[in-house]
């Protein structure tokens, strides 16, 4: 079984948005963009999140941060790598005031940003690392984070990081085999109450 790793296209837009639901779920019956996204369907919030990887504003959300993989030319799974320094806090709120979320966004947002991490601006950030249901355990991820960290490397960075939540114990396994430690954790009330969870992860790998 040959996996083939590429570069995302805008054409990707919807497979991308069932993977960036499917992480920020992490398990759990509702995350960060279903209480940015109010809507109850899941095709109107994977409608607005197809929207975000294709906008003008290039927060961590656009299609051009991420590598899919492929399995007899089936999309398997995703990995979005980007740089904190250009993706930051107002990129991604620009994006989404490009695709129409103009109101209460920064109460929405606080929720998450303010249970953080300061971000090192030379370190490459990962998020979003998914594969589809079906083709778990056949070395997607691992193929997917091999491509991700060769092409880290000749751009330089030498430091990569991840935030998982606290009590992801699925994803935290699955990244310390593939060599990341935790380096720090952060509880907040105010995201607990919200996701359920207690806090954030930082997680690093140097390469």
């Amino acid at each position: 079984m040959s996996i083939k790793i590429r570069q995302a296209q805008p054409s990707d837009s919807s497979f991308l948005a069932e993977m960036i639901l499917q992480s920020s779920r992490a398990g759990k019956k509702g995350g960060f963009f279903d209480l940015l996204f109010t809507e109850s369907d899941d095709a109107h919030i994977l409608e607005k999140l197809a929207m975000l990887t294709t906008t003008e504003a290039k927060s961590h959300c656009n299609y051009k941060n991420f590598l899919i993989a492929e399995i007899d030319g089936t999309r398997v799974g995703t990995l979005c790598s980007y740089e904190p320094r250009i993706s930051t806090k107002e990129t991604f709120v620009k994006a989404l005031e490009e695709i129409g979320c103009k109101k209460d966004i920064a109460a929405t947002l606080d929720v998450f940003y303010n249970c953080s991490f300061k971000q090192n601006k030379s370190t490459l950030m990962f998020d979003f690392m998914e594969e589809v249901e079906g083709f778990i355990d056949v070395g997607i991820l691992k193929a997917l984070m091999q491509k991700s960290l060769l092409t880290a490397r000749l751009k330089g960075y030498r430091v990569a990081q991840t935030i998982i939540e606290i009590g992801s114990l699925e994803a935290e396994l699955f990244y310390k085999k593939l060599g990341f430690v935790k380096t720090a954790e952060i509880e907040c009330e105010g995201y607990k109450e919200v996701f359920g969870r207690p806090g954030l992860m930082l997680m690093s790998i140097e390469f």
